[in-house]
């Protein structure tokens, strides 16, 4: 395929995809706010079949067939075999599935029946990697995508009493999933957040997203749809405020509302002002935490309400080290976000992928910014079409489930990704479609292609993609994939120097206790690892247009990239804090750096 025509198709795929967003972005993929309105929990032990040879669909093991005459007989049961925590991953549950990258059936059973006059949902916050769901018997949801929520409607579909609810699981890597083949982190499968059956109104507030006005700190908008298209009444009420409005929507169920406060106080990481919200539509009412604030760039600068603020960042998987799992639970949160507060940070980078809604609640509370990101890691085909829309509805996903939540200041299209025209398609159709749904977040992408030019004696990148972006930023480890071109003191940069620039990842490997030459990167010694901390702060003062930093990473984590057999054993060692849950010696460098950069 020659230049021209390769260039041409990239922009077909990107029009079209985006097209495809456009079009899709009037339907909610799910209802905004489950936690917040009438549900249960399907929480707890699930019967499984580990399914190595994917013969479950053939032998319709969904049906949960028993034998019922003499000569019959089945080759599979779900009763007195393996059972699973959901929501969980199975690789940390059970010692021979901590490798496994397969099939996996999950079943359970519980009680309900129909409702008169309401309906009812099987909300999922997330499945890793793809699923089908069963439902009685009869396939009712597939979904791909590890990271985000799903839901599918059940009314009309349950029994009177006994349900029984089967959720066929594949955690398999392939080229055009995403993340692809290959990636620094662990491959947990199975259902690893919270399972839930949700009873609505026939009509319902289906979806709202509630912001400041115009960046005017008196006036907040509101933008909500209802379940089914016709008039009806909506009332917003925000006590703390002493606003209580009513508006009609029209008659395809939408409404758009501006309401004055001159009372509103903003949120900001220094101040985490968060008001109690109520939407009520007939009998049904749903009730938020809601924060105020307005995002903006100014030259170099990243302003949160009009001032500046120096993002003091880290980066963290959504993995309990100590446990050798994912994280799932409101207590898992806070572990993950003390740990992370305690550091000296207003920000948290949500690596690689859109994190719980308990990480993300929580921050909100808790005055930590977040930068929230889709998997397009690298390996990601960016020919593919399909691989393009599945990108774009992740990050639909992403937004449509956070876009309410104040604490998410940027929206992350990518990471480590290489120039050339089929990516810049793909990325700005991501863009594109981000912004069709919310432009009051600064988007960013993470880039791993500075060098060192000899004759300016600078660090520099090419990557024209850059301009497109309100935040570019940059991971670079120089001290550990790259040696020091000349001493810290002389590591000038000139990268996007019209533009706010975060060091988005840096660092190097330390396993805890080791102690070895500060100057010797294969010592693996906290020694190196804290002087690598110490030049590489001395970097930072070196780059005119730092608008933030992020080391990478706050816990060592699992990755089966690493295999060192004595300092790696499948964990990443670049945590300033180990995977027992002790410091190292970096930690105090960095948490010193923070301290000062108040």
């Amino acid at each position: 395929m020659n230049y021209r025509l390769s260039y041409l198709l990239a922009f077909a795929l990107c029009f079209a995809a985006a097209f495809v967003s456009y079009a899709s972005d009037a339907v909610s993929p799910f209802m905004t706010n489950v936690y917040g309105r009438d549900y249960m929990l399907l929480n707890g032990k699930w019967n499984v079949i580990v399914d190595l040879y994917d013969q479950g669909e053939k032998m319709k093991v969904f049906e949960n067939r028993t034998p019922a005459s003499n000569e019959e007989f089945y080759e599979y049961s779900f009763d007195g075999g393996l059972r699973l925590n959901v929501p969980g991953d199975w690789n940390s549950q059970v010692p021979e599935l901590k490798y496994y990258e397969g099939t996996v059936w999950y079943a359970r059973h519980f009680s309900a029946g129909p409702q008169t006059g309401e309906r009812q949902f099987l909300y999922f916050g997330a499945v890793s990697y793809r699923c089908k769901v069963y439902l009685n018997g009869e396939m009712i949801k597939e979904h791909e995508g590890g990271f985000t929520p799903f839901e599918v409607e059940v009314t009309g579909k349950l029994s009177d009493g006994d349900n029984f609810l089967v959720v066929q699981v594949n955690n398999r890597r392939t080229e055009d999933a995403i993340p692809a083949l290959a990636f620094d982190w662990w491959n947990y499968g199975g259902i690893t957040r919270d399972v839930m059956l949700v009873t609505t109104p026939e009509q319902y507030v289906r979806d709202y997203f509630i912001r400041l006005a115009e960046k005017d700190s008196k006036s907040v908008a509101v933008s909500l749809s209802m379940a089914l298209p016709q008039e009806t009444d909506v009332r917003i009420d925000i006590p703390e405020l002493k606003i209580s409005e009513t508006v009609r929507t029209d008659a395809r169920g939408r409404a758009e509302l501006v309401m004055k406060t001159p009372k509103l106080r903003l949120w900001h990481p220094d101040s985490p002002v968060l008001y109690d919200v109520t939407l009520t539509c007939g009998q049904e009412s749903v009730s938020d935490r809601i924060g105020f604030r307005y995002l903006d760039t100014d030259g170099t600068d990243i302003l949160v309400n009009g001032e500046p603020v120096f993002m003091r960042s880290i980066s963290f998987h959504e993995e309990i080290p100590q446990r050798k799992g994912r994280a799932f639970s409101q207590a898992d949160a806070q572990m993950l976000l003390s740990e992370a507060a305690a550091l000296g940070v207003n920000m948290v980078r949500l690596a690689h992928y859109p994190q719980n809604e308990y990480i993300v609640r929580l921050a909100e509370e808790m005055g930590i910014v977040l930068w929230e990101e889709i998997p397009i890691w690298q390996g990601i085909d960016f020919e593919d079409e399909g691989t393009m829309a599945k990108a774009q509805g992740m990050l639909r996903e992403m937004i449509h489930r956070d876009r309410n939540r104040c604490a998410v200041c940027f929206w992350g299209v990518a990471n480590e990704t290489k120039p050339s025209e089929a990516r810049n398609a793909f990325l700005m159709s991501l863009l594109d479609t981000g912004r069709a749904m919310d432009t009051t977040r600064l988007y960013v992408a993470a880039f791993d292609l500075v060098y060192f030019n000899e004759e300016t004696r600078h660090f520099e990148m090419d990557d024209p993609f850059t301009e497109n972006l309100d935040v570019v930023a940059v991971n670079k480890y120089m001290g550990w994939y790259h040696p020091w071109p000349v001493p810290p003191t002389e590591a000038v940069w000139d990268v996007v120097p019209d533009k706010p620039l975060i060091i988005s990842e840096f660092g190097g490997e330390a396993l805890y206790g080791q102690h070895g030459d500060r100057n010797v990167a294969s010592s693996w010694s906290e020694e190196y690892q804290a002087r690598l901390y110490e030049d590489n702060i001395e970097m930072f003062r070196h780059i005119p247009n730092l608008a933030g930093v992020s080391p990478w990473i706050l816990f060592d984590f699992r990755s089966p990239y690493r295999f060192h057999p004595t300092n790696q054993e499948d964990w990443n060692r670049k945590g300033l804090v180990s995977d027992q849950g002790y410091r190292k010696a970096a930690w105090y460098i960095m948490h010193d750096y923070y301290m000062k950069m108040k």
